[in-house]
C-alpha cells in the first residue's frame, strides 16, 4: 500500500462515504417511484434502483477496506496489514454494468424478439468487459496491463456498435417527448464509460505514486455515482414521460367503458 498523508486518506474517505450515501439515496429514490409509471415501466425503474443497491452494498465495503488499510498513530497516517481490496468495485461493475445496458434496451421499447437479442449481446458484452479488465488491474508490468486493456476494449468497441449503430433507428422512432432524453442516456452512457478506460490506463504511461492513487479512486467513485445514479434518473424520466400518454389513454378508455355502461 502506498502511503498517504492525513489530507490524503480523509480526501478519499470522504469521497467513498459521499458515494455510498448518494447510491444508497438513488436506491430509495428510484423503488419509491415505482408506482408513477404504468405497470410495464416498473421493471424498468425497479432494475434502476436495484444498479445503486448493489453499488450501495459495494462501496461501504470498499470504504471499510480503506478505513481498515491504515492507523492513524499520533496524526500520521500508517498502514495496516490489511490491503486495500479494490476488487469490491470490479465486483461491482461486473452485476451494474450489464443491468445498465439491458435497462436501457427495456425503456426504448423494443419488440420483445429484438428486445431480448439486444439485452443478450449488451449483457454478454458488459460481463466480458468487466471480466477481461481485471486482470490488468493486478497486473505488475505494464505490457500484461496493455494486453488485458487491449482485450477489454473489444467487447466495449461492440457495445458503442450496439448503442450507435444497430440501436439508430429504434431511438429514431422514439415518441417526440422522450427521444431526447433517450439520445441523452445513450450519450452519457458512452461519454462515463470511456472515462473508465482512461483511468485504467494511468499506470501505463508512467503515472504512479499515491497522488495518482488517490486521483483514480476519486474520479472511478464520480464515474460511477454519474453512471449509475444519474443515469438512473434519466431512465426513470424516460419511463414516466412514456407513462403520460398510456396513462391517459388507458383512463379515456375505462371512461368510455363506464359512458357505454
Amino acid at each position: 500500500m502506498l502511503a498517504v498523508n492525513a489530507t490524503q486518506f480523509d480526501l478519499v474517505h470522504n469521497v467513498l462515504s459521499l458515494t455510498v450515501a448518494a447510491m444508497g439515496a438513488a436506491a430509495v429514490f428510484f423503488f419509491l417511484q415505482r408506482s408513477e409509471v404504468v405497470p410495464k415501466y416498473r421493471i424498468v425503474v425497479t432494475l434502476a434502483g436495484i444498479v445503486p443497491m448493489i453499488a450501495c452494498y459495494n462501496y461501504y465495503w470498499l470504504l471499510n477496506s480503506w478505513d481498515s488499510s491504515f492507523i492513524n498513530v499520533n496524526g500520521v497516517i500508517k498502514a495496516t496489514s490489511h490491503v486495500y481490496n479494490e476488487a469490491y468495485r470490479y465486483s461491482d461493475w461486473l452485476l451494474t454494468v450489464p443491468i445498465l445496458l439491458i435497462n436501457l434496451v427495456l425503456v426504448i421499447d423494443l419488440p420483445k424478439r429484438q428486445a431480448q437479442a439486444r439485452c443478450f449481446v449488451l449483457g454478454l458484452m458488459a460481463a466480458q468487459m468487466i471480466l477481461l479488465g481485471y486482470p490488468g488491474l493486478t497486473a505488475t508490468d505494464p505490457a500484461t496491463r496493455w494486453l488485458w486493456w487491449g482485450a477489454s476494449m473489444v467487447p466495449f468497441g461492440i457495445i458503442l456498435f450496439q448503442l450507435y449503430v444497430s440501436l439508430a433507428e429504434a431511438v429514431r422512432l422514439q415518441p417526440e417527448g422522450v427521444r431526447h432524453l433517450v439520445v441523452a442516456a445513450r450519450f452519457l452512457t458512452v461519454v462515463v464509460w470511456c472515462t473508465y478506460p482512461i483511468i485504467y490506463l494511468l499506470p501505463m504511461f508512467g503515472l504512479n505514486g499515491t497522488s495518482t492513487f488517490i486521483v483514480t479512486q476519486i474520479a472511478y467513485a464520480v464515474a460511477d455515482i454519474t453512471a449509475k445514479a444519474m443515469f438512473g434518473i434519466l431512465i426513470f424520466m424516460i419511463a414516466l414521460r412514456k407513462s403520460y400518454p398510456e396513462g391517459a389513454t388507458q383512463a379515456a378508455g375505462t371512461a368510455r367503458m363506464r359512458q357505454a355502461a
